[in-house]
């Protein structure tokens, strides 16, 4: 376990994790007292969840009634009778809402776009989230008080002021993290302000699974010599891979990402899914058919959790003695099932790992010699084993910690913000921004578009992508990526802001360069936009007594190296005798609803 600093600042301060999950959720805190090491806690009592001693999550669903109302949410709404209340009273189960935050670039139909449940009718994504966040908050407030000494009196010293850090797939982008600080805010988490925003901080779901092995049992290799280790964050909705290393030629514990990470949607629910499918087929004409749900819903329980050996058959309990058709394999309310078919239900998720884990192999900056499974789904015992059985023979090291591998996210969560381990991340993808370059006649690939030929200032040119950054490439924290401007003009009005786009390449070519090769691929990332204000102006003088204009020499600078884009502008505040001191200030970063948009 790897050792914690003592909160240096001067208020005692709250942090609270929420890790949203696809099926389940849970809350870790840390109460920062000066001068004292700051301790991971868990909330383990929910509202309806009483009665199970030391629960850390509950079930991601909310209840809305005919109004729009939040009836029921988390274990409240598995409660026994809210069901059939629920049927009684025509009211809306929202669940696997997460999902819907998913990205849509290169979005098509699939068994995961094709099988998640709609929304509530009028309400958004943003709508259900906020609830859920805003339940949540309730939950933390009340167990904080319940638990602690003077627990009121706690809560009230810091609930104006509480840091928030949530938690989300590998795959997911500015984009979903906008709109996750927009329910924050809806929800009263934070205000709409540069302070409030400042309150809260994103983490994935794999990274914060690694601070929750660093603090759970990484093995010595990785620990000790540096060994490169993939954590694969098995959820509900979502496998999270990701790959690190610790850097040994420092001093103190820091780590390393070394492959870019993978985001897939084969998680638990998906086993799920494979069964529905296959009993729909298989119950077609039986009278049971009409219990589908309910038989699901008791596969989810109990048989998906126990199933261990595909040579023996597995049982789903769903009626009473007296629900009986040998033609369908139903006896005394239970259902058989050959092990060899559930076994099918779990396959695509094995697969997808066993692939996942081989190509960050290959791709990793350092050697890979570890697996760690962590998450919800990495509590099946039949999907550890054969994962473990397919990569043991290529010589990977595969375990699970022994701590609750379900609530790996948000005690991970606390510790990125504690302790901060990963200072180096990998580009998912290449980054850049298209620009006009000067026609070189010389060139085939300019030849081949002398008819978009354009001419400015005397020059011909061609428009292509400026590259910021390159995909699989590592970034370090601080490092500063910028590109230099200038603006002209014979107005002091024409310098009130300025604004451009971030674009992306999310294809497989090695060396993007044309936008019209492999056009749809390209994808506008963001709008960074710009106030020029406050920044100084150079007042020059046109030859030949033409009279006065103005220049604005500026820089924006991009940080892709944290868990959430970050960009400045930059520009030189002149001195007497001096060359000039930098200044920076921040930008606004606005991301499109819509990824794929493909103007510009």
């Amino acid at each position: 376990m790897a050792s914690r600093s003592v909160y240096s600042g001067r208020k005692r301060k709250l942090v609270l994790a929420f890790d949203v999950g696809t099926t389940f959720s849970g809350i870790s805190y840390s109460v920062l007292d000066p001068g004292q090491v700051p301790e991971i806690k868990p909330v383990t009592r929910f509202p309806a969840h009483e009665h199970i001693s030391g629960a850390s999550k509950i079930p991601t669903i909310i209840y809305y009634d005919r109004t729009g109302k939040v009836r029921a949410v988390g274990a409240e709404a598995m409660k026994e009778g809210i069901y059939e209340l629920a049927e009684d009273e025509n009211w809306t189960k929202a669940e696997w809402f997460k999902l819907h935050l998913r990205s849509k670039a290169g979005a098509g139909r699939n068994l995961a776009t094709d099988n998640i449940p709609p929304l509530p009718l009028d309400k958004s994504v943003i709508d259900v989230f906020a609830d859920f966040l805003r339940y949540l908050l309730q939950c933390a407030a009340t167990y904080i008080q319940d638990t602690h000494a003077n627990g009121a009196a706690l809560w009230a010293s810091f609930k104006d002021e509480i840091d928030f850090v949530l938690s989300h797939p590998n795959g997911w982008e500015g984009t979903q993290q906008q709109d996750m600080r927009r329910a924050a805010v809806q929800a009263k988490l934070i205000p709409d302000n540069a302070s409030g925003h400042a309150r809260l901080t994103f983490v994935t779901e794999g990274e914060a699974s690694l601070h929750f092995a660093i603090q759970n049992g990484l093995p010595t290799g990785a620990m000790k010599q540096g060994d490169g280790v993939v954590i694969v964050d098995a959820g509900g909705g979502t496998i999270d891979i990701s790959s690190y290393c610790r850097n040994v030629k420092e001093s103190k514990e820091t780590f390393e990402e070394i492959a870019a990470p993978l985001c897939n949607f084969h998680g638990s629910v998906f086993v799920s899914i494979h069964a529905r499918l296959f009993l729909q087929q298989f119950l077609e004409d039986s009278p049971f058919i009409d219990d589908l749900e309910h038989i699901i819903r008791c596969f989810d329980k109990t048989t998906k959790l126990r199933f261990r050996n595909a040579d023996e058959p597995s049982y789903v309990k769903f009626g009473s003695t007296r629900d009986n058709d040998e033609k369908y394999s139903i006896r005394f309310g239970q259902l058989k099932l050959q092990g060899s078919d559930v076994a099918l239900f779990f396959e695509p998720s094995i697969n997808c790992i066993v692939k996942s884990v081989t190509d960050q192999r290959r791709e990793a900056h350092k050697t890979i010699r570890h697996v760690v499974l962590v998450g919800g789904f990495a509590a099946s015992d039949y999907l550890f084993a054969k994962v473990q059985a397919q990569l043991a023979p290529a010589g990977l090291n595969v375990l699970r910690p022994d701590n609750h591998v379900n609530k790996a996210v948000s005690d991970g969560a606390i510790s990125f913000y504690l302790d901060h381990f990963v200072r180096t991340r990998v580009s998912k993808l290449t980054y850049g921004n298209f620009c006009h370059i000067p026609y070189d006649p010389k060139a085939p690939d300019h030849k081949a578009r002398q008819h978009k030929i354009f001419v400015v200032n005397l020059h011909d040119n061609r428009s292509e992508i400026d590259f910021w950054l390159v995909q699989n490439t590592q970034v370090t924290e601080t490092k500063e990526f910028r590109k230099s401007y200038f603006r002209e003009s014979h107005s002091k009005l024409e310098f009130k802001g300025a604004s451009f786009n971030v674009w992306c390449y999310r294809g497989t070519m090695p060396d993007p360069k044309w936008k019209d090769i492999d056009t749809n691929n390209y994808t506008k990332l963001c709008t960074i936009e710009v106030d020029l204000h406050n920044l100084p102006l150079d007042a020059k003088s046109k030859p030949n007594g033409g009279g006065v204009f103005y220049r604005l020499d500026y820089e924006i600078m991009l940080l892709f190296g944290l868990t959430e884009l970050k960009a400045f502008v930059a520009w030189k505040e002149r001195i007497v005798y001096s060359q000039g001191v930098e200044k920076r200030s921040a930008t606004k970063i606005v991301y499109d609803p819509d990824i794929t948009d493909s103007s510009y």
